[in-house]
């Protein structure tokens, strides 16, 4: 067993990097059965993902949101007097300007928002917002199941996908003539077997629990974007529901009432691995992995967090020799 000898456990990009994120003991409570997981192992966990376990390619066409964002966007809002005359949209952007001072989301196929609405985690998926109309591609890897690296990332450089969906394949070959089992995922760099596919400029929400009313993050995030381009780009652009379509993705869904958060994490960690590349609304993703997947989910959180706390300490006391 590991004692601690602080609080603190890990930095996460441990120094010298900048944003690392810290974890403590407290936050390890969370990952107990029944417990919820708080904004902490979230942010950890996502930054881990896209920094360690996501193809390089993919990773760098991604951008991934704080837990913050998406709460300091949408709170109360206590305008200053100078600010009074300018829109809601305008002040919900300045709340969270900054936050794109380094990154340019309009080059980025996937911006991902984890949100916290009610105590229940869901994820959002701003899916190519620098595109101003669909684009259809042909596929150039159809009908490849492949674990192969190079090979996922030629074959997500592509688009998106729609109708079934399922565990991913493991390492066998589907020919488009095949008859395609109904449950795997006909969207996913990993089993679409189509001739073209279509990037879609779109709004994804994945949701657990269905439980949501999400109409209004669609609108807000609309508004963001629309003010975002024209703060960044210097022109006007009109972000509509015709232009970036919002979709509720038929996703797995969690069967208790603590295990949202666990199930936001699988849907970033899966779409960074198995990308979606043909979008056709709605996404037909309900078994994109397994449930007991997302089961073994707080074991596999707290062995990675204890795994970088031995690394860590283990470069701190060579540093101190």
């Amino acid at each position: 067993a590991v004692k601690f000898r602080f609080n603190l456990l890990i930095q996460y990009p441990p120094p010298p990097s900048k944003g690392g994120i810290t974890v403590t003991t407290e936050d390890l409570e969370c990952l107990k059965d029944g417990e919820f997981l708080n904004d902490v192992i979230i942010d950890f966990y996502l930054k881990y993902l896209l920094l360690e376990r996501a193809d390089k390619d993919v990773a760098e066409r991604s951008h991934i949101f704080s837990s913050f964002f998406y709460k300091q966007l949408t709170r109360k809002d206590t305008s200053c007097p100078e600010e009074a005359g300018s829109t809601a949209a305008y002040r919900r952007h300045q709340r969270v300007r900054t936050w794109t001072r380094h990154v340019d989301i309009f080059s980025k196929d996937y911006l991902f928002i984890p949100v916290n609405h009610e105590a229940h985690w869901y994820l959002v998926v701003i899916c190519f917002p620098g595109l101003e109309r669909p684009e259809c591609v042909p596929w150039r890897d159809k009908g490849a199941v492949s674990q192969d690296k190079s090979q996922t990332a030629k074959a997500s450089s592509a688009g998106h996908c729609q109708k079934d969906s399922s565990q991913q394949p493991k390492g066998n070959r589907l020919k488009p003539t095949e008859p395609r089992s109904h449950n795997l995922p006909d969207c996913t760099v990993h089993s679409c077997t189509r001739e073209t596919i279509c990037r879609r400029p779109c709004i994804l929400v994945m949701d657990s629990l269905k439980l949501s009313y999400h109409q209004r993050i669609y609108m807000l995030l609309r508004e963001y974007l629309q003010v975002e381009w024209e703060v960044r780009k210097g022109s006007a652009r009109t972000f509509t529901s015709e232009s970036i379509n919002g979709g509720l993705c038929k996703v797995p869904q969690q069967d208790n009432s603590s295990d949202c958060g666990l199930y936001l994490l699988q849907y970033v960690e899966s779409f960074l691995q198995n990308p979606v590349v043909h979008f056709d609304l709605p996404l037909r993703l309900e078994h994109w992995f397994p449930r007991n997947q997302v089961r073994r989910k707080r074991e596999e959180l707290r062995d990675l967090v204890l795994q970088l706390y031995r690394r860590q300490e283990g470069g701190a006391e060579q540093n101190a020799k």
